[in-house]
């Protein structure tokens, strides 16, 4: 039996989700409060009970979230239990990968929606599971490869030996643990030098361009004409993308996808080269591409009534600015309303500058106050206000139906959430006084 601490969490409820799927027994714990994860799980059939070490029975595998440390009480009593064995989330996902061909998706930004595209194009012609963040997984007997979102948080994805890379992009994030930029930039070096085949890498990022690769098979690609795979002929506007793809001086194929916003052109790109590399088809390529629905809590659009619901994940202040900007260009003419949630009182605190700049490319403001488990567990000590203090007329919303009530004033115009965390249920609360 499978006993996941903090199965709501995205990649746990991946990989609850995955190892139910192969017949294991698998049951799990977390907060009483919903989280958009737990739907999957409980339609999967997977048991979720509230925390308690008695949960944790002999002759179980554990795996541990990452957000629980050493001293939780159910880790201390799954790691106490000599009959147990345990995992990190990380470890055992590492350990799994090596039953497969396996392709891991890395980058500071992106990686979901990447890996989203990954499996999309692979199940088009091969048996493909996957393990994605946003609590999506899959994996069957059957399975010849296997896609994985590999976060670089505290290094984890130092434990991922895959056979094919794809990096998007490198900016420092996580600054409760790196200590600069090169430390940062040192973790992915050491990500690419456990590949064991071939790595894919986006050459017009600065930092990508500094990787080095020894005699390790690598190809770039971008919009860039010095990158392995780049476009020609581009056209890009409120209804999608359009190019030529050229690898190595010679056309090969041309692309029409539904995306809008220059990081999803360079998101597909990195698995365009991966898919090419493989030798799968280029217009096959296109069609399943173009069937490609996003990963949930990523850009998902919803209409309600005469306004637009926007969720997103984004939570660094290079991801809610590329946000906002597609934002602004599919819809040029309309108030933008951001509400922003940040997870991480050491993030805010680092890149507050960028958060505000980015924020101010909405009409308007709100924020919400951290809430997260984990959200001051290196001691930061700041609230929302440190920013709100920064945004000038920026509002701050207390996450209940007052709140929504406040933000519902706004009445029509586009209603951009983001967060890494729960988020929604202001969402759905504004919507009852809309």
């Amino acid at each position: 039996m499978f006993y996941f601490i903090g199965i709501k969490g995205t990649g746990m409820a991946s990989l609850a989700i995955m190892l139910k799927e192969l017949g294991h027994e698998v049951i799990g714990s977390d907060l009483s409060k919903h989280f958009f994860t737990e739907d999957l799980l409980r339609e999967n059939g997977i048991e979720i009970l509230e925390f308690d070490p008695a949960n944790i029975m002999d002759n179980t595998t554990v795996i541990i979230g990452n957000a629980f440390l050493e001293d939780f009480p159910e880790v201390i009593a799954a790691r106490n239990n000599p009959t147990c064995t345990c995992y990190r989330y990380h470890e055992y996902v590492g350990e799994l990968m090596k039953n497969y061909k396996s392709v891991s998706i890395a980058g500071s930004h992106g990686k979901t929606t990447t890996t989203t595209m990954a499996k999309t194009v692979l199940e088009a012609f091969v048996n493909t599971g996957y393990l994605i963040g946003d609590g999506e997984g899959h994996l069957s007997k059957d399975s010849e490869y296997i896609c994985v979102e590999s976060d670089e948080f505290r290094n984890h994805f130092l434990a991922y030996y895959p056979d094919y890379a794809v990096i998007t992009n490198i900016e420092i994030d996580h600054v409760d643990f790196f200590k600069d930029e090169d430390d940062y930039f040192n973790s992915y070096q050491r990500f690419v030098e456990n590949v064991k085949g071939v790595v894919f890498y986006h050459g017009d990022d600065v930092w990508c361009k500094k990787l080095q690769f020894a005699d390790k098979e690598h190809y770039s690609f971008g919009v860039g004409e010095d990158n392995d795979y780049h476009v020609r002929n581009l056209v890009e506007d409120n209804k999608g993308t359009g190019f030529d793809l050229i690898f190595k001086g010679e056309k090969i194929a041309s692309y029409k996808l539904p995306f809008i916003g220059r990081h999803l052109l360079i998101d597909s790109l990195g698995i365009i080269a991966l898919a090419t590399h493989m030798g799968f088809e280029s217009g096959k390529i296109n069609e399943a591409l173009n069937g490609y629905t996003g990963p949930k809590r990523r850009y998902v659009i919803e209409e309600y009534h005469d306004c637009t619901f926007i969720d997103d994940y984004a939570h660094h202040p290079t991801e809610v600015k590329v946000t906002l900007e597609a934002t602004r260009l599919r819809y040029p003419d309309e108030k933008i309303i951001a509400i922003f949630k940040p997870h991480r009182a050491s993030r805010v605190l680092h890149f507050a500058e960028e958060f505000r700049d980015a924020l101010k490319l909405a009409d308007r403001v709100y924020l919400l106050d951290f809430t997260s488990i984990d959200d001051k567990q290196d001691g930061t000590d700041i609230n929302i206000k440190y920013l709100a203090d920064m945004i000038p007329d920026s509002v701050i919303l207390d996450e209940d139906e007052n709140g929504a009530r406040l933000l519902s004033s706004e009445g029509k115009g586009i209603y951009v959430f983001m967060s890494s965390k729960d988020i929604y249920n202001i969402a759905e609360w504004t919507k009852k006084y809309l």
